[in-house]
């Protein structure tokens, strides 16, 4: 089975815990705080093999959760960082953020590595708190929660030479005899459901990558028929061949299916347009495929060249490789995304409200709720079970605002106060 696109959990891992210790050797007066730092939670990161060619493997495990780094201890001994987790795709994966759509990495070269969630950091031990005015703090930090994300993942295939056309046109047939893929054949529609690829090689040595990509319909590009699936495997190919039906065995015209498939190609991407296209002329072996050639080359308008050929018979196949091996040479790789060649970098400053770090909602039952990923994170980073901590934390949320804006809410002494699962009495 080919997976071509999957729904993943990626989790970084937490950072280690501080620790709250002194020192207490024998010859050592007042030895003072000796907590270490906990250690940094591992990153979740994608690197290409290109030993894959599905996402299969992501079909059965979806969810990937790195390590948590390992906690301070006593003697200023900082914990050990977590090993990052490394996780295998094919080349030719797009990793994207499902809440944002954003493109998190494109993954195309052997060994190419991207960072998808961060691990967080280490909570500092109580040697860091120690000041003038508080020489042996009791306070420390628990580690920073790792970045947690699910992604989308798509597979967009890295064949040299993609073939492009209507179902049933010959595209499978072509494929099997120029190389050792054996796709599935047969004599109704949508026979090929998932690309497939072979590895060609011409009479001089030389070789690329051909694709045979699911059939196109009319109305492809809003995703009729295989209609996305198919479209997104054809962005990465350099060379087009587009192959028709001259045999106009089924009651349709060369021709007319020619400017269907272009259109759904320039309706998808404008780029695709841009690539070098060979029309493959087939099933010349056919009554009327004489006849029908001509009549389609007395209407082409676009200098593209036109390879009769019988892939039963394997009429004019050299010819056709040796015409696709040239073009693959001369054509360079086209970028998925639209680069701006200029050599100008020019920045738009917009007035933009600075992101509040927190909010303030009330619940039916008379509950403030107070939300925000800061306040969120440090109140996780928080160890509640000293008071020196708990101090620490009343102050921060002074600091940012929060007893202020609960205030002009409305929330008055004894209020309660919800802040994720927890609550608290708000005490003016």
């Amino acid at each position: 089975m080919f997976i071509d696109q999957v729904k993943v959990y990626t989790k970084g891992g937490d950072g280690g815990n501080g620790m709250v210790a002194f020192r207490r050797e024998k010859y050592v007066p007042k030895g003072g705080p000796a907590g270490g730092d906990g250690g940094h939670g591992a990153d979740v990161i994608f690197e290409v093999d290109e030993g894959l060619r599905t996402l299969m493997d992501f079909r059965y495990q979806r969810h990937f959760k790195a390590t948590r780094g390992e906690h301070g201890m006593s003697k200023n001994q900082h914990g050990r960082n977590a090993e990052d987790m490394v996780v295998k795709v094919p080349p030719g994966t797009v990793v994207k953020d499902d809440d944002t759509g954003e493109t998190i990495a494109d993954l195309v070269q052997h060994g190419q590595r991207a960072v998808i969630t961060k691990g967080g950091r280490g909570g500092r031990g109580n040697s860091r708190f120690a000041t003038p005015a508080n020489p042996a703090p009791e306070l420390s930090e628990k580690g920073e929660p790792g970045q947690e994300r699910y992604i989308v993942m798509e597979l967009k295939l890295l064949a040299d030479v993609g073939l492009v056309g209507f179902p049933s046109v010959g595209k499978s047939t072509l494929l099997s005899v120029v190389s050792a893929a054996k796709p599935k054949i047969g004599s109704y529609h949508f026979t090929t459901i998932v690309p497939n690829l072979g590895m060609v090689e011409t009479g001089d040595g030389r070789s690329f990558v051909m694709a045979d990509l699911p059939g196109l319909i009319e109305g492809a590009h809003e995703g009729v028929g295989l209609g996305h699936q198919f479209l997104r495997h054809i962005e990465r190919t350099r060379v087009i061949v587009h192959v028709i039906d001259m045999s106009g065995m089924e009651g349709r015209d060369p021709y007319e299916d020619y400017l269907t498939i272009n259109e759904e190609l320039k309706q998808y991407n404008l780029r695709l347009t841009e690539r070098p296209q060979i029309i493959v002329a087939n099933k010349m072996d056919m009554p009327d495929s004489e006849e029908n050639l001509k009549i389609f080359k007395e209407k082409l308008q676009e200098d593209f060249p036109v390879f009769p050929i019988s892939a039963v018979t394997r009429q004019g196949l050299s010819e056709l490789l040796y015409a696709v091996a040239d073009k693959v040479e001369t054509t360079s790789e086209f970028p998925i995304h639209e680069e701006e060649e200029t050599g100008i970098h020019r920045v738009l400053y917009k007035h933009e409200e600075e992101e509040r770090e927190f909010e303030i909602t009330r619940d039916p039952d008379g509950t403030f709720v107070v939300s925000g990923a800061k306040i969120e994170r440090l109140f996780k980073m928080t160890d509640f079970s000293r008071e020196d901590s708990t101090r620490r934390f009343a102050r921060q949320l002074r600091s940012y605002g929060v007893d202020e804006a609960l205030r002009e809410r409305g929330a008055e002494n004894g209020d309660t106060i919800r802040l994720l699962k927890y609550e608290f009495e708000f005490v003016d």
